[in-house]
């Protein structure tokens, strides 16, 4: 499948739902799909700016393959501009490294060799290099490789409908309930991504959801419970939501970091609007995964490792409950 449509004197990018008119010889918001005159290039096909192999509860995935390794892999560039983005040197970057091409097989051959269950397409937005990712996830899922996304959410629905059979599991940000602050400050659009995460549960692909909480900007007690109840009635009740908490950086230097207080507040709404997972991040917590009828603890977690896996086929080994994720 082509990720554009040519016009009289530009071309569309439909890899994300800016749909980005590009006139030759000229880049879309992202700054790395490019009109060449024929087509719309993929600057950074094969340019990753970042590689690490990582436990794939770092992204965060709790419910996905836990306690396995995940080949981690970002490039520059995204299609968002948040002032507190913790990745910005790749992100908000376009200065791609052109001294190495990375082809789709190596990326295959380095997860196999690092002993990984999965590829994620993470530390910048995946969805800018959707041709990339998903020419690795083909190969790899020939060799019993899974594929994360860990994505804002701004894909479009000619991607989403793409990633069936491709993409196994997101991460998806949702940052804020307020349609105003995603426009004039992230930059992206939350009617959007409401419609995707949608999308993504009707096509069956693995969701958990992360919100960043930045004080006085997304923290108050009705955004947060909205976030919580869009979730529940939209996503259901056992889609695990992660809660994490901001420190300072990039452009967002004069706030202070999110306090454990902020978060507790916050997974109590969670609870109170019906969810039945949720995690607290970047603070060191233990966030055991407990099973929703019984109450009994089914996998223990230190940090971002897994110190015990107690469950038994997907299912609690006391009461035979199944937990909602993707197990081995």
């Amino acid at each position: 499948m082509e990720f554009y449509t040519r016009n009289e004197n530009s071309a569309t990018c439909l890899l994300c739902r800016h749909y980005c008119k590009i006139k030759p010889d000229h880049t879309g918001i992202c700054g790395v799909n490019k009109n060449i005159g024929d087509k719309i290039e993929c600057l950074v096909y094969g340019r990753p700016a970042a590689i690490n192999v990582d436990p794939v509860e770092k992204k965060p995935l709790y419910h996905f393959l836990p306690g396995t390794k995940t080949f981690s892999l970002g490039t520059v560039g995204c299609n968002f501009k948040c002032p507190f983005c913790q990745n910005w040197q790749i992100s908000q970057s376009h200065d791609i490294n052109m001294q190495r091409f990375v082809s789709p097989k190596e990326v295959v051959e380095s997860a196999l060799f690092h002993e990984c269950d999965s590829i994620a397409y993470t530390y910048n937005e995946p969805t800018i290099f959707y041709p990339y990712a998903k020419d690795i996830a083909v190969l790899g899922q020939k060799r019993g490789l899974k594929s994360i996304f860990v994505t804002n959410g701004f894909e479009s629905i000619e991607v989403i409908d793409d990633m069936q059979g491709v993409i196994d599991a997101l991460n998806v940000d949702l940052k804020s309930f307020n349609r105003d602050y995603y426009k004039k400050v992230l930059k992206g659009g939350l009617h959007a991504i409401l419609n995707n995460l949608v999308a993504m549960k009707e096509r069956n692909l693995w969701l958990e959801i992360t919100t960043l909480i930045v004080p006085e900007q997304n923290d108050s007690k009705k955004e947060l419970a909205q976030i919580a109840k869009f979730i529940a009635d939209n996503l259901g009740s056992e889609t695990p939501w992660h809660i994490s908490a901001f420190h300072p950086d990039y452009k967002q230097q004069d706030l202070p970091p999110t306090s454990i207080k902020a978060l507790e507040k916050a997974q109590k709404i969670g609870y109170d609007a019906g969810l039945r997972h949720i995690y607290l991040g970047n603070i060191g917590k233990e966030n055991p995964t407990q099973c929703t009828k019984c109450g009994k603890k089914l996998i223990k977690r230190s940090g971002f490792g897994v110190e015990k896996n107690f469950l038994e086929k997907g299912r609690c080994p006391k009461c035979g409950t199944p937990l909602a994720g993707v197990f081995t």
